[in-house]
């Protein structure tokens, strides 16, 4: 089957994903606009609320679970080694470092001298999914792609999550970026 003959419910749902995907872009993209490098690394409450993670983080955090998760379900190397975002961002964290489970202290690592790093990181991962979603053959989207879930986890649900979470994250990015008094 190929995108010309797929069902219609299929090509629906690869739309509402490249939908979500797309607002969730945008949202990046007004919470970082304007915003310098030192208030993108600094979390907004830390004293009062230290799990209120920075823009920097968020934005990191977002590119990175995108590249990581539809990389593996590509079979590709990861943007963040192959592409060098690693030795660019140059974190104190290992390239294994497991960000959705970080502590404070951890995401608080996550720094940028120039925001236009995460922007560029953000912009090549968001591209990557986007290039997956076009060339994904739809009867694909049934398969299952990780098995350590009860129920296993098939391809279509794996993308809804990955796109949800950087729904989620745009959403706390706005956020993060009020609670520094910035509009927007």
């Amino acid at each position: 089957m190929t995108r010309d003959d797929a069902p219609p419910s299929t090509l629906s749902f690869l739309s509402v994903l490249s939908s979500g995907l797309d607002r969730s872009r945008e949202r990046f993209d007004r919470a970082l606009e304007g915003v310098g490098a030192e208030q993108a690394s600094s979390r907004p409450v830390d004293a009062l609320a230290p799990r209120v993670d920075s823009l920097a983080w968020l934005v990191w955090h977002s590119a990175r679970a995108i590249d990581l998760q539809v990389s593996a379900l590509a079979g590709t190397e990861p943007l963040w080694t192959s592409a060098g975002f690693a030795r660019r961002f140059a974190l104190p964290l290992p390239d294994t470092t497991e960000d959705w489970r970080h502590s404070p202290a951890e995401s608080a690592q996550v720094r940028v001298e120039d925001t236009g790093l995460l922007t560029e990181y953000l912009d090549a991962a968001y591209a990557l999914l986007r290039d997956y979603l076009t060339a994904l053959d739809p009867e694909s989207l049934d398969d299952v792609v990780d098995r350590s879930w009860d129920p296993p986890v098939t391809r279509g649900v794996r993308l809804a999550s990955i796109i949800d979470d950087a729904a989620q994250h745009s959403g706390q990015a706005v956020w993060a970026r009020r609670l520094l008094g910035l509009e927007g």
